[in-house]
Order: structure tokens, then C-alpha cells, then sequence
């Protein structure tokens, strides 16, 4: 798994090259991604072609290789982060994804050498997002109440190079609670249960002064309680948050924005309405008056003769001048339907997957200890003997 490089990485070489056994993801397309163990007497095959993964071993991360002949085809192959994995994992139970992991990992300030706890492993989705940012010297402890979960998700995570930052072990937290050697170690902690709330007491004894609380829960009713018995247990800065994922469609499309183009009639065959002309009057309806639209006609039309006469003698001097206007028009005419990229939100977004509820551990003072303590307390003394 691409983790932070430490303080010496200009030693390291880069790029990394595939070695054998190393986890691959292969890049097919945006919607095709894998994950494949590099075994070098194994192959990868898609609709492209057949690869070899020995061909691969030696190759830098984000290669490009392209399948054995016949074939024509290529992919990807890309370097593991945890947001590459939790496209390609398997589901063990369902995950949290990059929308609300990113929003986990933010409000629990989370940096490395912190230590957080996380009840819930599952698919281990967010917990390699939560290794990565508390490596290379913070620590995860993690756990789920299935034992062959927690089997499955400790080898996925030696095999990933993460098995000296995380440690899982099996135990049903909803009724053991965390161990008490964890007691006031915690920076952060996270729980993905079905009753958080049950938690939350054992939650405060593990969370260091001002340590962060995190509760994934699908239902407001699950968000009710908990909000309840953090409230109880000392807990200050309560807030739910919900990430809904609106998606946009991008099209390049061409906008008529000239004023011709604008009085020709729409896709559905309706003309706009015209505006009255000079001399025109329209009745209480919005009907042009006939009679006084005959006279204007008339009007014009001698307006018109007489202009006629005194054009046909300047047409032979103005045609240069109509060229050079025809091509500005032109030009106008291009630029106004010119193609240009749109962006505009889809009629159906994804739907609710869940409540993020959020708290912070309230400091409720200093303790004073040994002389200083006695010190304070002696004025309240003097005062009470005062008093008596």
C-alpha cells in the first residue's frame, strides 16, 4: 500500500518498480478497475488481451503494457492507495467510501503519530485510510466481532505492508466495550455499530483530554440516542453531518446568443410573438388594430419607393463597403454560435447511505497536583474558618 515516505525518502528509489507478490491495481478503464497479486507464473486476461504478470515485474508503477500478440490491447498498472482499494476490494460487509472517509479523516484531525480506535472493521475500507494517515509512527487498533472477518482483514493487511501500523483483534465492543490497557491512549476514535450509543461510555474512558469521536449510523433514530448518551458522558461540539454526491452532466453543446438567431422559431415549431411595428397599436387582447396597421403599411411602402430611387445610384460605390459588412456579420454570426462545454446537475443524484456524527471529549479543567494542590486549597480553608 502507497504509503507517506519517511523523513530519509531520498534514499528510496523512484519510481518503485513491481515486484513479485506486490498488490497492482490495473487500470482498464473509468469504469473497469482491478486488483491483482503479482505471481509470475500467473496471467491477466480481459477483453483486451492476455498479459503476463511477469512481463510486469520490474515495470514502474503507472506503466502503460500492452497484452501479448495477438492482441492489441494495453492498461494501467498503478500504485495501491486506499482510494484505489476501496474501488477494487472485496466486500466482506458493506464500506464506506471516499466521500465520507475524507470527511472522517478531516474532522478527526487525524496526523501521523496519533493513535485511533475503530470498532467495526468490516471490508477494512476506512481503516486503510485511517493507517495512512497516522503512519509511519501512529497506530490503529481495530476491531469486529466476527472472527473470520477479523482473520481475513489481519492477512489483507500483513499483505499489504500495514501489519507493524495496524492491529486487529476480535471482540464484540458493544457489550466487552475497548480493552482497559487502551484507557486514555485514544486521539480519535471511530464506530461503525448498530448501537453506538452502548459504546459511548467506554469511548470516554479511552479518549485522551480533547480526543475526537466519530459514529457512522444509517438511521436518525441511532443518531438520537447517541447524541443522547455523548451529552451525558462529557461530550461538547456535537454535529451530524450527511454527504449526498451530486453528479453533473458535461456536454459541449451551441449557443445561438444573436439577436437573429433568437426570433427563429424554437425546436418545437412555436414562433415567439412580434413585437408591434412603428405606428401600430394593439387592442386590449394584444391584437394589432387592422385598420391602423393598413395606414402604417402604406406609409411605408411610399417611404420605401422613394428610398429605392436614391440607393440604386449610391449601389455601385456602397458594395465594398456591403462586402466588409457581410463578413463582420459573419464573423459575428461564428462567434455568437460558437461550441462551448456545459455543465448542468442530472434529474437524480444518489441517495442517503448515512449519519456522521461527530464529538469532541470536553477538558472540564487542569488537575493540580502535589504542593500546588495543597496551595489552592488552603485559602478555602482560611475563608471558612473566617466565616466560623
Amino acid at each position: 500500500m502507497l504509503l507517506p515516505r519517511p523523513a530519509d525518502a531520498a534514499a528510496l528509489p523512484s519510481p518503485r518498480t513491481i515486484q513479485e507478490g506486490d498488490l497492482v491495481i490495473v487500470y482498464e478503464n473509468f469504469a473497469s478497475i482491478k486488483s491483482v497479486y503479482i505471481d509470475s507464473n500467473a496471467q491477466f486476461q480481459n477483453r483486451f488481451g492476455t498479459f503476463n504478470h511477469k512481463d510486469w515485474i520490474g515495470q514502474p508503477y503507472g506503466s502503460k503494457v500492452h497484452c501479448r500478440p495477438p492482441g492489441r490491447g494495453w492498461v494501467y498498472i498503478l500504485a495501491p492507495t486506499p482510494e484505489l482499494w476501496t474501488l477494487v476490494l472485496r466486500h466482506r460487509t458493506q464500506i464506506l467510501y471516499v466521500a465520507d472517509i475524507s470527511l472522517v479523516i478531516s474532522n478527526l484531525a487525524l496526523k501521523p503519530g496519533k493513535v485511533v480506535l475503530e470498532s467495526g472493521t468490516g471490508s477494512g475500507s476506512l481503516t486503510h485510510s485511517l493507517a495512512r494517515a497516522v503512519a509511519p509512527t501512529g497506530h490503529v487498533h481495530t476491531f469486529d466481532f466476527h472472527k473470520v472477518r477479523a482473520i481475513e482483514a489481519r492477512s489483507e493487511f500483513n499483505k499489504h505492508g500495514l501489519g507493524g501500523i495496524i492491529t486487529v483483534q476480535q471482540r464484540n465492543i458493544e457489550e466487552q466495550g475497548f480493552p482497559e490497557d487502551l484507557a486514555g491512549q485514544a486521539h480519535a476514535l471511530f464506530l461503525d455499530l448498530p448501537g453506538p450509543w452502548k459504546v459511548v461510555p467506554s469511548a470516554a474512558n479511552c479518549l485522551e483530554s480533547n480526543g475526537r469521536f466519530c459514529s457512522f449510523s444509517p438511521c436518525i433514530e441511532q443518531v438520537q440516542r447517541t447524541c443522547e448518551a455523548l451529552d451525558c458522558h462529557g461530550f461538547t461540539d456535537i454535529k451530524i453531518l450527511e454527504v449526498l454526491l451530486r453528479t453533473y452532466d458535461v456536454s459541449v453543446e451551441t449557443l445561438h446568443t444573436n439577436t437573429a438567431q433568437a426570433q427563429q422559431p424554437n425546436k418545437q415549431g412555436k414562433k415567439r410573438r412580434r413585437q408591434p411595428l412603428e405606428g401600430q397599436q394593439q387592442n386590449e387582447n394584444g391584437a394589432v388594430d387592422q385598420s391602423v396597421a393598413m395606414h402604417a403599411t402604406i406609409k411605408a411602402a411610399e417611404i420605401g419607393n422613394q428610398a429605392a430611387a436614391a440607393d440604386k445610384d449610391a449601389s455601385s460605390a456602397a458594395a465594398p463597403v456591403a462586402a466588409a459588412q457581410q463578413v463582420g456579420a459573419g464573423q459575428e454570426t461564428a462567434a455568437a454560435t460558437a461550441r462551448q462545454v456545459l455543465a448542468k446537475p442530472l434529474m437524480e443524484a444518489r441517495g442517503h447511505t448515512g449519519y456522521l456524527t461527530f464529538a469532541r471529549k470536553f477538558v472540564a479543567g487542569v488537575q493540580l497536583g502535589g504542593d500546588a494542590a495543597a496551595a489552592a486549597e488552603e485559602p478555602v480553608a482560611e475563608s471558612a474558618n473566617n466565616e466560623a
